[in-house]
């Protein structure tokens, strides 16, 4: 079985805005950081909004966030409402079956629960369990020296890096 690249996309922005709590992240972020069309990333941002997972504000210093813990977020609801179909094969669908086994076959049962263990492993797992923690920022002690590499020009063809030290001011 394979997510459509929607669902895909739509996990990445739940787990980004998981890792990003602490703040209002853009869709031009999430865009940058997953080399992903705004527009597709808008549409899917519209849905999670429209479900109650993320709030959007609009306009200068806006971004969205998610507004239930990482926690509350079960994988398996995210997948089922991204998805669009999960017939697995035709006799999944009862109007349109045209399976002339249907009456002795019984690769749909097999199916049926390996679709079932499928949604009981996503149902295990929360945004949480997937999700980045955000790690805090270090910040350099003050006053001790730290090497920073500095491109120097040099002639077409030679590469040369010229170091300072110095002591780093916060």
């Amino acid at each position: 079985m394979r997510l459509a690249e929607y669902t895909d996309y739509t996990l990445r922005v739940l787990m980004y805005c998981a890792a990003n709590r602490d703040r209002l992240v853009t869709i031009g972020e999430i865009a940058d950081s997953h080399a992903v069309s705004k527009n597709h990333l808008m549409k899917i941002v519209n849905d999670l909004a429209r479900q109650g997972l993320l709030e959007t504000t609009r306009g200068r210093g806006g971004g969205l966030r998610l507004l239930k813990a990482p926690k509350d977020i079960r994988i398996g609801d995210v997948v089922r409402s991204s998805e669009t179909d999960f017939r697995l094969v035709e006799c999944f669908d009862a109007d349109t079956n045209t399976c002339g086994i249907i009456a002795t076959c019984r690769m749909k049962g097999l199916l049926g629960r390996a679709l079932a263990a499928y949604f009981g492993e996503l149902d295990s797992a929360t945004l949480a369990d997937i999700a980045e923690t955000p790690r805090p920022r270090a910040k350099a002690p003050r006053g001790k020296p730290v090497s920073i590499p500095v491109r120097a020009s040099t002639a077409p063809g030679r590469r040369r890096v010229a170091r300072r030290a110095g002591p780093v001011r916060a």
